[in-house]
C-alpha cells in the first residue's frame, strides 16, 4: 500500500469522526500518500486534495457538521477550495460540505427516523468530476450506505440548476433510502473539485471485503476509483 504516485492526500480527523482510518487506507490502496489533517490545526501541510472522512463529529449536536464547520482546519479548506482544492465530503463530510456552504442544500434526519445500513445502488450522473473521472456516466455501482441524517434537501430553484448544470454527481438506483429530494445521493460544486456523497466509497475499495458488485473479479472495489480519479486528476494537471 505504499505511495506511487507522489500524490499526498489529507485525511481530517474531528472529534467523533469514525471513517478516518478507512478513508487513509482507500488512499494508500489508491497509490497516494494519506497525510493525518487534525481539526484544531490549520496547516493544511501541503496535500494535494482533501477528504471529509464519515462519522458523528461532535456527537452531530446542534446538527450534524453544524459544529464541526468552525474548526480551525475547515476554514482553511473552504480557502483552499474557492482555489481548486480537491474535498471529498463523505457522510459527515457531505454534512460539512453543505455547513459549510461549498455545496448547496443541506442535510436532515432519514424521512423514516433510523439509522440505515446498507448496501446501496448508485447511479453515477457526472463522470467528469476530479473524484469521479474513472466511472463512466451512467454506470451502476454498490457503496455502503449507513446514516441517520442522510435525506439532502434544497429548494425547487436550487435542485432545479443542480439538474440543468449536470452537478448531481450520484443518484440513488431503485427505492430511494431516506427521502433524499429526486434521489440524489451526491453532488458537485461548478468547478467540479469538490464533491459530497452520503453512501461511503472507503469501504469498498478492496476485493472480496467490499459489498457485490455488477463487476465481476472486482467486487467490492466499486469505491476505489473515487481515489484513483483524484489521483489521476493530480497527475495530468
Amino acid at each position: 500500500m505504499a505511495a506511487a504516485t507522489g500524490a499526498r492526500i489529507g485525511v481530517v480527523t474531528f472529534p467523533g469522526t469514525l471513517d478516518d482510518r478507512d478513508a487513509a487506507r482507500a488512499v494508500r490502496l489508491a497509490g497516494a500518500e494519506a497525510v493525518a489533517l487534525w481539526h484544531a490545526d490549520d496547516d493544511l501541510q501541503g496535500v494535494d486534495a482533501v477528504v471529509l472522512p464519515g462519522g458523528f463529529s461532535y456527537g452531530d449536536y446542534l446538527r450534524a457538521g453544524a459544529i464541526a464547520r468552525f474548526a480551525p482546519m475547515m476554514d482553511k479548506i473552504v480557502d483552499a477550495a474557492h482555489g481548486g482544492l480537491p474535498v471529498l465530503g463523505i457522510c459527515n463530510g457531505f454534512q460539512l460540505l453543505t455547513e459549510s456552504h461549498l455545496l448547496p442544500g443541506s442535510m436532515i434526519k432519514n424521512n423514516h427516523l433510523h439509522f440505515i445500513c446498507r448496501e446501496q445502488v448508485l447511479t453515477v450522473e457526472n463522470a467528469s468530476t476530479v473524484w469521479t473521472n474513472e466511472y463512466a456516466a451512467g454506470e451502476r455501482i454498490t457503496i455502503p450506505l449507513k446514516n441517520q441524517d442522510g435525506q439532502y434537501v434544497a429548494d425547487e430553484r436550487t435542485l432545479d440548476e443542480l439538474e440543468g448544470e449536470g452537478r448531481v454527481a450520484f443518484r440513488y438506483e431503485g427505492v430511494n433510502p431516506n427521502g433524499s429530494r429526486r434521489g440524489i445521493a451526491g453532488i458537485t460544486n461548478a468547478r467540479g473539485n469538490v464533491v459530497g456523497l452520503m453512501p461511503h466509497p472507503e469501504h469498498a475499495v478492496e476485493a472480496g471485503f467490499g459489498p457485490d458488485s455488477e463487476h465481476g473479479a472486482k467486487a467490492g472495489t466499486d469505491g476505489l476509483r473515487f481515489f484513483t480519479s483524484v489521483i489521476a486528476s493530480l497527475v495530468h494537471a
